[in-house]
């Protein structure tokens, strides 16, 4: 055999800090290069030249005490640091002469985790500083919070505000206060906002203001008031973008409009500046899947793949999802294995979808391989998760599997909801086992969960199945008073 010729180590031998500390120049010693450090002198130097050693020891005595100054302002900084916290918190201390960056943080935090009430609290003691100079980016991103947040009101307060304290109130701020009004489908205040808009010099809506407000609308599936902003945006000269067309193929796609959908992608590759994404793929594959038109599914992938586009993580799970839900779990290993191929690490739904898969088709070996290499990958299951593992096991009978899982379950963190519970009652209901799916209620109020309509209504259908009529007209009473 061949062999390439080399050398016998091509690599580096490993850093060893050891060496490196026992080859380290001593105080008294010179590097190697013969090049002294300007502020080390060596013994004998120290000897010929008293006055040059004198200024190397008054430099290192200042270095010395600007580090000790240095150390006190640290100290001294993480001090009012905590200080300030401490306010934020509602604990004792001067409220108005905190310090600037721990404020804005703690702001930032709580806009980011939508928590509405704490940051609007916090922004209030940031009005109050000393320090405190309007800054309409602050109030732009609590608008789009409170948007977020379905709190239009509050929004539109501190709008107002915002053009009480003098800030400049640009086509951004109304674009933040109309999104949060079509976020809670108030449309008339929204167009409103809107028409308001374009009579205003520097504030005409663009595309990002367009964008939003077609797809609050296609949200409440309302897809003319969709369409006649498409034709607003034409008569103002402001051209779609590749996430307008993207929203309206999403929406149009999931409520099965198919003609619309393609009608809308045509006319997106006829733009010039408008080119599909990844985005756009994702889409219109989950439409076609979705539907179980398997075969214009994969039309569709060739298609955008021979365009350039590569598949992301979504993709290939929009892929997986649709081959299991039609039964086609030869093309479903075979996306598997491409995953593998080209390194795809796989995420908590991918793992979901082929559970779950393997789950419906019964194959309890595969689906168990993959919830244990699920957990040695270290992806923490949620309640889909266990939804499958209990639908198949009770489909298949293993009564002892379903125990397996509630043990998994008492060992775990993961927050269970009334569907899993719904799905317990329905797969202990399949199986006959009337004692655990009566026991599910009380496991439910243990968990701090109610039972829902669907609970009682799966229980009197399996008491009804099995002749136990009594049972049944018990659990109608309960029925009748469920709110969920």
């Amino acid at each position: 055999m061949a062999s390439f010729a080399g050398p016998s180590n091509p690599f580096r031998s490993p850093f060893d800090r050891r060496t490196q500390i026992r080859n380290k120049p001593g105080p008294d010693q010179t590097p190697s290069n013969g090049v002294s450090n300007g502020n080390t002198l060596t013994v004998t130097e120290r000897r010929l030249d008293p006055a040059k050693a004198k200024e190397v020891e008054a430099r290192e005595r200042k270095e010395e005490t600007n580090r000790k100054i240095a150390s006190q302002k640290a100290i001294s900084i993480i001090l009012r640091r905590e200080a300030t916290k401490a306010v934020i918190e509602k604990k004792k201390g001067n409220s108005k002469k905190l310090l600037p960056r721990t404020v804005l943080e703690a702001l930032h935090e709580r806009i980011t985790a939508l928590r509405w009430e704490s940051a609007l609290k916090v922004f209030e003691l940031l009005r109050e500083q000393l320090w405190y100079k309007p800054n309409s980016g602050i109030y732009i991103k609590l608008i789009v919070m409170l948007g977020k947040c379905k709190q239009p009101e509050k929004a539109h307060t501190l709008f107002q505000a915002m053009i009480d304290e003098g800030c400049v109130v640009d086509h951004e701020a109304f674009t933040a206060l109309m999104s949060a009004y079509s976020r809670s489908a108030l449309f008339d205040e929204a167009f409103s906002i809107l028409e308001k808009m374009k009579k205003i010099p520097n504030c005409q809506p663009d595309v990002f203001t367009y964008s939003i407000l077609i797809k609050s609308c296609l949200q409440v599936c309302d897809f003319n008031k969709a369409q006649y902003l498409l034709s607003d945006m034409k008569m103002q000269g402001v051209i779609p973008n590749t996430i307008t067309y993207n929203t309206l193929i999403d929406a149009y796609g999931k409520a099965k409009k198919f003609t619309e959908m393609e009608s809308v992608l045509v006319h997106m590759l006829r733009q010039r500046d408008c080119q599909p994404d990844v985005w756009t793929m994702n889409s219109t594959l989950r439409a076609f899947g979705g539907s179980g038109q398997i075969e214009m599914m994969e039309k569709c992938y060739e298609k955008f793949q021979r365009a350039g586009i590569e598949p992301s993580i979504k993709t290939f799970n929009i892929l997986l999802d649709s081959y299991g839900k039609s039964g086609n779990y030869e093309k479903m290993s075979v996306v598997m294995q491409y995953m593998q191929k080209y390194h795809f690490s796989w995420t908590l739904i991918t793992y979901n979808i082929v559970i779950d898969a393997f789950g419906r088709a019964g194959d309890i070996k595969q689906m168990e391989f993959l919830f244990r290499l699920m957990q040695s990958e270290r992806i923490k299951p949620n309640c889909v998760t266990l939804c499958s593992l209990v639908r198949a096991y009770g489909n298949a009978g293993k009564a002892e599997k379903i125990a397996a899982v509630l043990r998994f379950v008492d060992n775990s963190d993961v927050m269970l909801d009334t569907v899993f519970f719904n799905c317990l009652v329905d797969a202990y209901g399949m199986m006959g086992c009337f004692s655990e799916m009566k026991g599910v209620i009380e496991m439910m109020k243990r968990r701090g969960c109610n039972p829902d309509k669907i609970t009682y209504r799966t229980m009197m259908k399996v008491y009804s199945m099995s002749g136990m009529n009594s049972h049944a007209r018990e659990l109608q009473k309960e029925l009748a008073n469920c709110r969920g």
